[in-house]
């Protein structure tokens, strides 16, 4: 990754959070540490950012704290290949009339271009698949209440009052950090929380992942391997992964069209 690209990455991070750690930035830009350490310090030298004890902080605090992981800008740009094949194969199995949850993130926002010629009522807490269907389609589209999360194009409440408990979905799509036996997994609890208001509402669960994030781990679990009912992929996955969702009775589809790079940061 380019070093203006690590700084942006850097200064959106501390933008988001009160202090971000070395090693949060290490996991975001897949950069060793001695490198995030230059980084820190030239941006600290700049007045960029202030460089304190194993992290940085911004120079004015942000008043709302963000999420864990990257911008979705730059998760855009990753797989992004695999991600659009994974869509597709999503899109098919959905009918017309049917309500269907699309959960935020690079994934799942790809299903919008199959969507276009298709008419299912949506409710999805991503900003940019609500815009995009509701210019480019006649899909019924509804968001839930809460603030958006700029850096993550997502609509996220801490009430559970919101309109998402009347909402009944056929099936609910939607990404996620890695995939491991313990389970899905994510990585900030504020998504956690919202992920299983949203999930509770489903009859079926669709898991979208690019092959990369069977080797992803975290400490927060979302839920087990046994709630997923379906998983897409690409066809980097492997022989023990595809295992691994056998043995939990998950069905695996696997989208044709390349394998998903796999990402030295795990």
């Amino acid at each position: 990754m380019h070093e203006t690209e690590r700084h942006r990455i850097i200064l959106s991070a501390v933008q988001e959070r009160p202090i971000v750690t070395v090693a949060e930035l290490v996991a975001l830009t897949e950069t060793s540490e001695a490198t995030i350490r230059r980084d820190i310090a030239t941006l600290d030298a700049s007045r960029r950012l202030r460089r304190v004890r194993g992290g940085a902080e911004a120079l004015t605090p942000p008043a709302l704290p963000g999420l864990a992981g990257r911008p979705f800008s730059v998760n855009q740009t990753i797989n992004a290949e695999a991600k659009q094949a994974i869509a597709k194969e999503a899109v098919a199995l959905c009918e017309d009339g049917e309500p269907i949850i699309i959960n935020g993130g690079t994934t799942t926002f790809q299903m919008v271009h199959p969507l276009v010629n298709r008419r299912l009522q949506v409710l999805t807490n991503s900003f940019p698949i609500a815009e995009h269907l509701l210019r480019h389609s006649k899909n019924t589209v509804m968001v839930p209440g809460g603030a958006i999360y700029r850096e993550q194009n997502i609509i996220l409440s801490p009430f559970g009052n919101d309109m998402t408990q009347h909402f009944y979905a056929r099936r609910m799509f939607m990404g996620a950090h890695g995939l491991a036996p313990i389970g899905l997994m994510e990585g900030d609890p504020l998504l956690i929380q919202a992920e299983e208001k949203l999930i509770g509402q489903a009859d079926e669960l669709v898991v979208l992942v690019d092959s990369s994030k069977f080797d992803n781990r975290s400490s927060l679990v979302l839920c087990p391997l046994e709630r997923i009912d379906i998983v897409i992929t690409d066809e980097g996955i492997t022989d023990r992964q595809a295992a691994m969702l056998e043995a939990a009775e998950i069905r695996l589809i696997v989208a044709p069209g390349g394998a998903a790079q796999k990402s030295d940061a795990g």
